[in-house]
């Protein structure tokens, strides 16, 4: 099966309704999934929270309150926090940040409390709305990449456009030649289409050279014809591509004259702008739930002999002469691997706030939470001897400690990443 009728993307058509009509946000497709219920005796209000939860109130805590033992337990550092948030991050980021959590920590859009409560279903919707009022505040307040990077880490709820606004975004504008950017990058940067970055397959992902998916271009038509020749082939665990992604960026083998030149980005358009129903040739399909990510679509795709214009390789870098299907070569052929290379410096830096928030949470706990008391125990509130915090005892440091030391680790190792990147762009 080919598919010839699929038309190249170009400039934004004033006559199509705009992006949020488009992607449906109030009014997502339907996937089989179930709310979870309160339990018996509970409702639910309009967050779907529950309520009316018979707690008495009049009874009182026993001992030290958590917050007063938390205060006790910090009054014993041995270094100033907020010198040691200079000191890792600097005065200009955290102006920086301070200015962007302003704007976001009251936006109900951003509320995660009612996501536990939540199915799967109600969960994108949720992500669909925080998209979409994510990219209304970033075009009220003018704001660049970072600012939407640091309000993406500051609200902490993966959607899906994550990979629109990182991988896609990225290689466009990287990767694309003066006629690309205009035609995919600006429609993208507005939201025009939506994008996701397919290189992940089943058989093969980070090992490029291993992908299946093949590109063969063809001189007569002037087109790439993009195949999954087996099912380990398939691009799968693709973030965005579930439902959201009506381009993709696609990672494939690239031939031309009867010879391999190896992986290559092209730019492949999956599903219809208006429908949003998958394209002919294209099987896509969402890979269900997952253990975290909730709120990301993740999908899978197979290609039939789909037909792409010549000028869909983005050609920054390296590109093919439309008539004779002469491959130009790069300079450094590394440089197509700009994207991967970029996303895992920015997973490192990702992972450490990740596990510097479990961390905080687990010593927090630690830290009021007691068990046992020693006769030297000190006398809290003139009561008995306190029991000791667990955090005191040394398998609960053994266990804990090591992993908010990891924070620090992706902190420095992250920063030294995009370092070399960055170093690596400007040659």
């Amino acid at each position: 099966m080919s598919d010839r009728s699929a038309p190249p993307v170009g400039p934004p058509d004033p006559s199509l309704p705009p992006v949020g009509s488009r992607l449906n946000f109030n009014e997502p497709p339907s996937l089989d999934s179930h709310e979870v219920s309160p339990p018996p005796g509970q409702s639910e209000d309009h967050s779907g929270l529950p309520s009316n939860i018979p707690v008495p109130t009049h009874l009182k805590p026993t001992g030290t309150p958590g917050s007063k033992l938390l205060h006790i337990e910090r009054s014993h550092a041995s270094f100033d926090s907020k010198s040691m948030s200079l000191y890792l991050f600097g005065t200009t980021y955290l102006e920086h940040l301070n200015r962007i959590l302003s704007i976001v920590q009251h936006e109900e859009a951003f509320d995660k409390k009612r996501l536990n409560y939540q199915g799967r279903d109600a969960r994108f919707r949720h992500a669909l709305r925080k998209e979409k009022r994510l990219v209304q505040i970033a075009k009220d307040h003018k704001w660049t990449a970072e600012d939407m990077s640091m309000a993406e880490m500051l609200i902490d709820m993966p959607g899906p456009f994550s990979l629109h606004k990182s991988m896609f975004l990225k290689t466009l504008q990287e990767q694309g030649d003066e006629e690309q950017q205009k035609l995919f990058t600006h429609p993208a940067e507005n939201y025009q289409i939506i994008g996701c970055y397919a290189q992940t397959e089943l058989g093969h992902g980070s090992n490029v050279q291993g992908l299946e998916t093949t590109a063969t271009y063809d001189k007569t038509t002037q087109e790439f014809i993009i195949h999954s020749p087996s099912l380990t082939a398939s691009k799968w665990w693709i973030g965005g591509l579930g439902r959201a992604a009506d381009h993709a960026v696609v990672m494939a083998q690239l031939y031309s004259n009867g010879k391999k030149y190896g992986p290559h980005p092209f730019v492949v358009p999956i599903r219809d702008l208006k429908t949003r129903e998958p394209l002919p040739g294209r099987v896509i399909g969402d890979v269900g739930p997952k253990l975290g990510y909730q709120t990301t679509d993740n999908g899978m795709m197979l290609f039939d002999q789909v037909r792409i214009p010549h000028n869909h390789l983005l050609a920054r870098f390296s590109r093919i002469d439309p008539h004779s299907g002469q491959y130009i070569k790069p300079d450094n052929a590394k440089l197509a691997y700009g994207t991967m290379t970029y996303i895992r410096a920015g997973i490192v830096q990702q992972a450490r706030m990740v596990i510097a928030r479990s961390a905080i949470v687990a010593i927090r706990y630690c830290a009021i939470r007691r068990q046992f008391a020693d006769k030297d125990a000190p006398v809290l509130d003139g009561k008995k001897p306190a029991e000791n915090p667990v955090l005191d005892y040394q398998m609960v440091q053994y266990r804990i400690f090591p992993i908010l030391a990891q924070a620090f680790a992706c902190h420095y190792t992250g920063l030294e990443m995009f370092r070399l990147y960055n170093e690596s762009q400007k040659k």
